[in-house]
């Protein structure tokens, strides 16, 4: 599967858009969901309000993390790979944190509007601006972090590779529910990983405390928007066949980007080659609490028709977790908003 195959599929959807698309004057709630063949009228199931009206708003917190310092070259506990690794995810984020303040914005006014569903749209906006707060401090903050990147003579590949695909989406299947499916799918990769990351400490053992205060921070925010933007997606309308046709593309783009990028960032800092690189790969991946298969159940589960990241069933639970390590270090961070 290709993400051009997905966005050519795409592309013929939205012409199927245009063709049957209210005249002049009509509003984008107006127009049909994302397939016509399944389309429903845009209202939220009953799961879906009594959720947005159980949530609480989502704060927002400046982290006291002094990145202008700088960091180890191999600050994860010595290890070449690991350190990598981390480093080419946070690569990715500023583009990609972008990319989903837009595709929630975006399909804000997808919401069913009769006087019925004041609440949910009340409910859903407010959760939208604290992921908008969130997710645009981890841009500022992952930006500062990869400024010393550059600094240790990495190069940033993933941020065009990021570019490039959104310009494709946004070019071939321009219909905001295409966005949001997409980012709903990375939510969940970011989900599974920001779990993993407060959950077993291996993932972070002999880290620099800076490097684990922030992943850690950063995992406990990714933890509490985990479904903003699936619920508006259902909210919205969104259709289970293109959440899972988005999700497996985005399963093969994050898969092959990560690599690539962290083999650039390893070939940089001239360590590609070593035989203890290759040993610190297969630790972090199938060793004992191996991100693999730590992950990949919980991965696979989003292919389930009623799948819904508020009903994941670990213990303790992926929202406990989250704020007992926000409380530990209530100390180290602001709330702004």
């Amino acid at each position: 599967m290709s993400f051009r195959r997905v966005a050519g599929g795409a592309a013929n959807l939205n012409n199927a858009h245009k063709r049957t698309k209210p005249q002049d004057g009509a509003g984008p709630n107006q127009e049909t969901a994302m397939n016509a063949s399944t389309a429903t009228a845009r209202h939220a199931d009953q799961d879906t309000e009594a959720d947005a009206r159980r949530a609480s708003p989502l704060p927002i917190r400046k982290l006291a993390v002094h990145l202008e310092n700088g960091f180890g070259r191999h600050w994860h506990s010595g290890k070449a790979f690991h350190t990598q690794f981390f480093n080419a995810l946070s690569m990715s984020f500023p583009v990609g944190e972008q990319f989903f303040i837009d595709s929630v914005r975006n399909a804000m006014p997808l919401l069913p509007q009769g006087p019925e569903h004041a609440a949910l749209r009340e409910e859903l906006h407010e959760q939208m601006r604290g992921f908008v707060g969130q997710e645009a401090t981890h841009r500022h903050i992952h930006g500062l972090y990869n400024a010393q990147l550059e600094k240790q003579g990495l190069v940033n590949r993933w941020q065009h590779w990021a570019r490039d695909r959104i310009a494709l989406l946004q070019k071939k299947a321009p219909h905001p529910l295409h966005a949001l499916a997409a980012t709903c799918a990375y939510e969940h990769f970011t989900a599974l990983l920001a779990d993993g990351t407060l959950r077993h400490g291996r993932w972070l053992e002999g880290a620099e405390p800076e490097m684990q205060l922030l992943w850690r921070w950063h995992a406990a925010e990714e933890t509490e928007h985990r479904s903003v933007a699936f619920a508006l997606y259902q909210a919205a309308g969104g259709d289970y066949r293109w959440r899972v046709r988005w999700f497996l593309l985005v399963c093969l783009n994050f898969a092959r980007d990560s690599m690539r990028q962290t083999v650039l960032n390893l070939h940089h800092d001239g360590t590609l080659w070593r035989p203890s690189t290759w040993l610190q790969a297969l630790d972090l991946f199938w060793g004992r609490d191996g991100l693999v298969w730590r992950t990949l159940p919980a991965l696979l589960r989003y292919l389930r028709r009623d799948f819904h990241p508020d009903h994941e069933t670990q213990s303790p639970g992926a929202a406990e977790l989250a704020q007992d390590w926000l409380a530990a270090h209530a100390g180290r961070f602001r709330v702004v908003r």
